[in-house]
């Protein structure tokens, strides 16, 4: 039966394994759900060849195709299948939850958004405008039976409710969960990992939280932050594919531009861990903050926007890079092992860690 167990699931954080990154501290969590109101839930499929799930990211628990948070993305590399990117660059804002799931159910994560926005806003599509949602994805198929077309729009909703249910700071489980079940990288088993960082602006506490779901890198070329090399216990020659989303959430008030700017940092910490955004890997980051919002009934014909003053930004470049490394670090850190289609499996880098048999 699918889980949506949210506790911490995984062998320990990247922090416990001496793998924390830069020099800014972390939130209270060391989450994305540092950033208040910003909520997650997993659905995870464990069953038999089937190894994938659902992760829902919330950036709040309001209506937000009525109350949207402004966003952006940024693609590092563009071989990926995801949903409603391209009206978040050209409008600026975010109207739905984000799904993470695998490759190959991205439509059926799409329509479950819809329904679920249709739900709360029965006007969509017949007196207002249609609605934008955002989903995606990795492809698992290694370890998981991507053919089957497991997830189905009940997990998605299901992934979306446990989010929901959660409370404003939860600890966010990472490792082989929700859509990180089935994922890989660097040869290592993958998943979910987040990490953030603590800012200080006009002399008030902010955060930006980071959520990665890690499936890239070419084997034995994951580098740590002592910058030692770590490849499998089985050489593997496979070229750089696969994908990691990155997902970023701040409290911070950014505009759309300036967003993009702190996102496309999180390219600065997918290189320090060793990756080249290779041909076949679909390398993309989004961003939202949750200090801005757009009406979606507005009636005023100019309205105020608070934004950073520029000369501040590069904490916030600074956190951006250093959350992602340190995410994808926590994804690796925290997997606990599956065996997926045909018997296929992925060591842990956790076993390597412990044992100490690092270059």
């Amino acid at each position: 039966m699918p889980s949506t167990r949210n506790s911490a699931d995984g062998r320990g954080r990247a922090w416990a394994f001496g793998l924390a990154c830069g020099r800014l501290t972390p939130g209270p969590r060391n989450a994305i759900t540092d950033v208040p109101g910003v909520r997650v839930g997993h659905v995870t499929l464990d069953e038999g060849a089937v190894q994938t799930g659902v992760t829902a990211i919330l950036p709040h628990a309001g209506n937000l195709y009525r109350d949207k948070p402004v966003a952006a993305a940024e693609v590092l590399n563009g071989f990926g299948k995801s949903v409603g990117l391209m009206q978040v660059e050209e409008l600026g804002a975010l109207e739905t939850p984000i799904l993470l799931t695998n490759t190959l159910s991205v439509g059926t994560a799409a329509t479950a958004l819809v329904r679920h926005a249709i739900a709360a806003n029965p006007d969509i599509g017949r007196t207002t405008a249609t609605v934008n949602p955002v989903v995606m994805e990795c492809n698992d198929g290694p370890l998981n039976d991507i053919q089957a077309l497991a997830v189905t729009e009940a997990h998605a909703a299901a992934a979306l409710a446990a989010a929901m249910g959660e409370p404003d700071g939860a600890e966010v489980a990472v490792g082989s969960v929700g859509a990180g079940r089935g994922m890989s990288c660097f040869g290592f088993k993958g998943g979910i990992g987040t990490s953030s960082r603590r800012l200080k602006l006009d002399g008030r506490r902010h955060h930006l939280g980071v959520l990665v779901l890690a499936n890239f890198g070419r084997p034995g070329e994951l580098r740590l932050p002592d910058g030692r090399r770590v490849a499998p216990p089985v050489p593997d020659d496979a070229p750089e594919k696969g994908s990691v989303i990155v997902i970023a959430a701040t409290d911070a008030p950014l505009d759309h531009r300036q967003l993009r700017r702190v996102i496309r940092r999180a390219g600065v910490g997918l290189a320090r861990v060793g990756s080249f955004w290779g041909h076949g890997s679909g390398d993309i980051a989004l961003g939202f903050t949750t200090a801005n919002r757009i009406d979606h009934d507005e009636r005023a014909d100019i309205v105020p926007l608070r934004m950073l003053n520029e000369r501040r930004i590069d904490g916030l470049f600074e956190a951006m890079a250093d959350a992602t490394q340190e995410a994808v670090l926590d994804a690796l850190a925290a997997a606990t092992p599956v065996i997926g289609r045909d018997g296929a499996t992925r060591p842990c880098l956790s076993a390597i860690l412990t044992s100490g048999s690092t270059e």
